[in-house]
Parts: C-alpha cells; sequence; structure tokens
C-alpha cells in the first residue's frame, strides 16, 4: 500500500523513541532514509529502518555523546564518529563543510567510526539548490565483498562515490557504486529468489555468474569491479581511490580489522562563489545538459537522461502519491514491540 511520508514520519519516530534514541539523531535518520526511498533508493531507504533498530538494540549503533574532532584547520576537519548514527554524522558534516566553503571555497570532513550512512544521493539535493558543489564517499573497514580486478579473493567494499552538481534547474545528483553491484541489491534478488540483471559475480574459480546465492556460499563469489570482466581495471582504480579518500585520510580501516558495521566517510563542499560564480558555473552546466539531454537516442522509447534525474521525477510522484510499503514492514513499524 501508499503511505504519505508525513504518516510514516512519526510512526517511525515513535519507533526509535521506545529505544531512547536522542530526538535530533533520530528526526535526521528517518529523514535521510525517506529521502533515500523517496528518490528510489529501496535498498538504502526504509529497508534499512530494521537493521538501524537493530543495530541500536545490540549496541553497535550508540546512542549517546557526539563526535571528537581529531584534526582541524580553516578547511579541514577528521572527525571521529565513535559509532553513532551515520546519518547524523555525515548530515553534520556536509553542513559544517559547507559552513567552511562559504567562507573559504573548499570544506572537507573526513569521518571514521560513523556506523552506516545510507544513501549517499539522499544528502545532496538540498546543498545543489543553495550554490554548492558536494562530493560523498564512504567505506565499510569491516566489509569485503569486492575482489581486485584480475583477482578472486574479496578485499574491499562497493565504495560508492556521489556527487551534487547545480545548474539553473534541477541538479545532477551522481550515485554510483565502484563496483558492478551493491551488496543490498545482492541481497535482496536473493530473496526473491532471482538472479541478477547482469553476471556481476565473479566465482572462487574465475566464473562470472548472475546467482546471488553463490555470495553467501561456503566459498562465496565476490563483486565484479564495475566495468566487469572486460574494463573492471577502472572500476578497481576507483575503488581504490575511495579507500584512500576515506579509510586512509581517516586513518582508520582495514588495517584495525574492525568487527562492527560502520563507515569511513569523506565529504568536500565547494561554494561556486569563490570560484567562476554561480552563473558562470550554471551556465557551463546547463549547456552541457542541454547538449545531452535532447541528444538523438539508441531508442525513442528511452531518451537520454541526467543523473538522478529519474530519482527526482519519481520523489515528486511518490510525495503526491506516496511511498509503496509492503504489509509486513508496516505491521512491524506499528506494533508496541522495538
Amino acid at each position: 500500500m501508499n503511505i504519505q511520508v508525513s504518516e510514516l514520519r512519526p510512526l517511525m519516530l515513535a519507533k526509535l523513541a521506545k529505544l531512547s534514541f536522542d530526538i535530533e539523531k533520530a528526526k535526521v535518520m528517518v529523514d535521510v532514509l525517506l529521502e533515500g526511498e523517496l528518490l528510489g533508493h529501496r535498498t538504502h531507504g526504509l529497508q534499512l529502518f530494521k537493521p538501524y533498530v537493530a543495530s541500536l538494540l545490540k549496541g553497535e549503533m550508540e546512542v549517546l555523546g557526539s563526535y571528537e574532532i581529531l584534526n582541524q584547520t580553516l578547511v579541514s576537519e577528521l572527525w571521529d564518529g565513535r559509532y553513532m548514527s551515520g546519518t547524523w554524522l555525515t548530515t553534520k558534516g556536509v553542513e559544517r563543510a559547507a559552513e567552511m566553503a562559504q567562507e573559504h571555497g573548499v570544506g572537507t570532513v573526513v569521518i571514521r567510526k560513523s556506523h552506516h550512512i545510507a544513501c549517499l544521493a539522499a544528502y545532496l539535493e538540498f546543498w545543489t539548490r543553495q550554490g554548492f558543489m558536494v562530493m560523498l564517499s564512504c567505506s565499510d573497514p569491516m566489509n569485503k565483498a569486492v575482489a581486485p580486478y584480475g583477482g578472486t579473493k574479496a578485499v574491499y567494499s562497493p565504495n560508492p562515490l556521489a556527487v551534487g552538481i547545480p545548474s539553473t534547474t534541477d541538479p545532477i545528483i551522481i550515485d554510483i557504486s565502484t563496483s558492478s553491484t551493491a551488496n543490498g541489491v545482492i541481497n535482496k534478488t536473493k530473496a526473491l529468489q532471482q538472479k541478477l540483471p547482469q553476471p556481476w559475480l565473479l566465482t572462487p574459480e574465475g566464473r562470472p555468474t548472475d546467482d546471488p546465492a553463490t555470495f553467501f556460499a561456503e566459498e562465496p563469489s565476490t563483486i565484479l569491479p564495475l566495468g566487469g570482466m572486460d574494463l573492471g581495471y577502472k572500476g578497481f582504480a576507483l575503488g581504490l581511490m575511495v579507500e584512500a579518500l576515506t579509510n586512509a585520510l581517516g586513518g582508520y580501516g582495514r588495517v584495525e580489522e574492525p568487527y562492527r558495521w560502520g563507515a569511513s566517510v569523506f565529504i568536500q563542499v565547494i561554494a561556486l562563489k569563490h570560484f567562476s560564480g554561480d552563473s558562470a558555473f550554471v551556465r557551463e552546466i546547463d549547456f552541457l545538459k542541454n547538449q545531452c539531454i535532447p541528444n538523438s537516442p539508441i531508442d525513442p522509447k528511452r531518451p537520454v537522461r541526467m543523473p538522478g534525474q529519474g530519482g527526482l521525477v519519481l520523489k515528486s510522484k511518490q510525495l503526491e502519491e506516496g511511498i509503496p510499503v509492503a504489509g509486513d514492514w508496516l505491521q512491524w513499524l506499528t506494533t508496541e514491540e522495538v
């Protein structure tokens, strides 16, 4: 059934209130998950709410306190997130980076020991509409799912990379994994007893496969880097870049072999006014968009669209018609038990 955001939000907050979760952190978590769902990122929207509640119950996500600033300059900060809500830490991190950018042109915040941060695209639209370009990436130093190009043993996580780019109309919102797919997609596909759309996994014998069940075998398959068997060296390179921006700049990562579900996060915000200026920037971006969108399509039924365009259209539709939710999830949400 479809439920309006205005109805879902208080139900989700009420669930978190039973855990004595800080109201500010709770509001941010709910808003980020709803934003991800509105944009169509189903595996990183409402689907994450139950695992987050479970993490709170187990003590894997810390309830009280704040982050610690470990290193600081006029344009950069390193935080220890102390495994608090990743949605709250990332939201505060983007806010702080924007403050630095507003004054100095660029602001960068790196967060180590954050809990999971949900959908990266969910943090972008608001700030791009304020005249900022936002770059965001994260890695889970506990997670090993992707093998290096040419190898068969998992080393690092899917390592998403997101960028919000202002334009005169809707922003360009890029949110991609540097691997062929993400853990959430594999989990969902296996639960539905379906095959992946393409052979995005690699068996221990080095054969590509579309069977998500192999990912959970005693000797599991791994996720291919973005580009697959042919061009996966490009995705491998991007994955390494994210590792450097997150775990290495944060000074805490795979070397420590952490046992908690979490994230290392890189945030950079650029204020357009300190570079070419708002008008010159969007003039260039608008020109590029206007060269791409009317471009002659391969398939007339599938015209060219800009990254994030479909998500923003879906968001508008779901704000009007409501968000589709499964009956069992809604039943869990509305029960007295946590």
